[in-house]
């Protein structure tokens, strides 16, 4: 039977929250860095979900947003080369709907019992705007979840049913050219969309299941905010122990990725035999019945939600976040990065290929013809660099580069590559210190381990462009609720 055959997720690792000067909420979320959106914490969450899984095996990639960088252009086809997957796999964009996460899931299973495909990658990532300062932008949070479906006896939880409903309703909205989302009065809101719609659909659902509340598990259900939230879990009838932690205060509403990223949360605690049901909402409903085999103690060493959420860094200042997560450049404006170059050197970009001589053993990068050590030529083969950890050679810092003033002044790394390889490559995210300038040895030492991350480098013309970059190893960045200081102005 198909089903969920690994997963994984991507919690930025910046929050608003206790100590960030001028955020009003007593909880946390998490927010996209200037260097993120919604395509590149999907390339993290599938990175994730795959692990040591040989990604030939995968035969496509499904990419659900309602924030996707382009209106024409799929982003899951960028997504699925930065994941260094064959190009001969299905791919599909799945947007426009706070539902696209759970469709997309249940589209991909549906393509694996039709024998289309043997293994989908899917995954949901968002990253919402809400207006500065108002509800919305105090509940929105960024984030991405990723699941590989297959069949066979390595599936760890297997889709047993699935009901959907279509509700025609201006509740909740973004039009093509709105930057933020708009919604119609509460009253309207709730009592015409969320509380009509939602529980008779479940109830339906369960009712054709021949199930009741009491055989749920695990209850996962889309919900506006906290508040909401727990009010449609009592409408519903589950009990606290059945519903899901729904992750506000700690990541905020996700929007597409919301419950799918719950779902992971709760597989990380499942075992054998647990039912669980998943239901998300938006112009109607999806519904999914899952149910966990013993395969679930198979999937091993994921990031996933709890180890994300364990390692984060808390924003000095709101007026940092809003310095660029709201006044973000125009990509349309001024010229960008060449199409046909992106193109012609695709696979040093995206998947982050070098080359490896076949003779010596020497690794490049940017990938070369004649080896330089021992002047071999044209006996290379391709060599992925983008899963492999550096360590820091020397560096320089760069006033010019355009990064936001708060991380003014950039810091550029020659790497060494465990394995072989060096390359001169961009530090994103790195350790907060007062000025790195005095206190360059703190933020980039000599010899810090380093992971590969990928990330938008700059955008124009309409084109963004994205790039592999190096990050401290997010094990360094420990839980405190202390705010990173934030950098006094230059």
């Amino acid at each position: 039977m198909a089903g969920i055959v690994s997963y994984g997720a991507y919690v930025p690792l910046r929050r608003l929250g206790q100590g960030t000067q001028g955020w009003r909420s007593p909880g946390e979320k998490a927010v996209a860095y200037y260097d993120e959106d919604s395509l590149t914490m999907a390339v993290a969450a599938a990175i994730d979900c795959v692990g040591d899984i040989d990604r030939k095996t995968v035969d496509g990639f499904y990419f659900a947003s309602t924030t996707s960088p382009y209106k024409e252009k799929l982003a899951a086809t960028t997504a699925a080369s930065a994941v260094d997957l064959r190009n001969d796999i299905l791919t599909l964009d799945c947007t426009d709907s706070l539902r696209a996460g759970v469709s997309a899931l249940r589209i991909a299973v549906d393509t694996v019992k039709a024998g289309s495909a043997k293994k989908i990658l899917v995954t949901a990532s968002d990253c919402r705007l809400g207006a500065p300062r108002s509800e919305d932008d105090q509940s929105f949070g960024d984030g991405a979840a990723a699941f590989l479906i297959g069949d066979g006896d390595d599936v760890a939880v297997t889709i047993e049913g699935s009901y959907s409903i279509s509700n025609e309703l201006l509740d909740l909205w973004r039009s093509d050219n709105s930057k933020f989302v708009h919604t119609w009065e509460d009253r309207w809101v709730y009592e015409e969309g969320y509380f009509k719609v939602l529980p008779p659909a479940i109830a339906e659902f369960l009712k054709r299941s021949k199930l009741s509340t009491k055989d749920i598990t695990k209850a996962i259900f889309y919900g506006p905010n906290a508040r909401r939230h727990a009010e449609m879990g009592k409408m519903l009838g589950f009990q606290p122990a059945q519903i899901q932690d729904p992750l506000f205060g700690k990541i905020g509403n996700s929007g597409a990725a919301f419950t799918p990223m719950m779902l992971i949360a709760a597989l990380e605690d499942a075992k054998p035999g647990d039912t669980i049901l998943c239901a998300t909402y938006g112009n109607g409903a999806d519904i999914l019945l899952l149910k966990v085999t013993p395969a679930i103690s198979k999937i091993k060493n994921k990031r996933g939600i709890k180890w994300n959420l364990a390692h984060k860094m808390i924003f000095g200042s709101y007026d940092q976040y809003l310095g660029f997560h709201h006044t973000s450049g125009d990509v349309e404006g001024g010229g960008g990065p060449s199409a046909s170059a992106i193109a012609r050197e695709c696979e040093s970009i995206y998947p982050f290929h070098g080359s490896k001589c076949q003779v010596c053993g020497t690794v490049q990068y940017p990938p070369q013809r004649v080896c330089t050590k021992c002047q071999t030529k044209d006996k290379m083969e391709s060599y992925r660099l983008s899963d492999k950890k550096a360590k820091i050679f020397t560096r320089v810092l760069d006033y010019a580069a355009p990064v936001p003033g708060f991380d003014s002044p950039s810091v550029d790394l020659l790497v060494d590559w465990e394995g072989g390889g060096r390359a001169l490559m961009a530090m994103t995210d790195k350790i907060p210190v007062p000025t790195v300038m005095k206190d360059a040895d703190k933020a980039a030492p000599i010899g810090l381990e380093l992971e590969m991350t990928f990330r938008k480098l700059r955008g124009g013309g309409g084109i963004h462009h994205y790039y592999w970059k190096c990050m401290p190893l997010r094990e360094s960045f420990v839980v405190t609720e202390q705010a990173a200081p934030a950098r006094p102005p230059r």
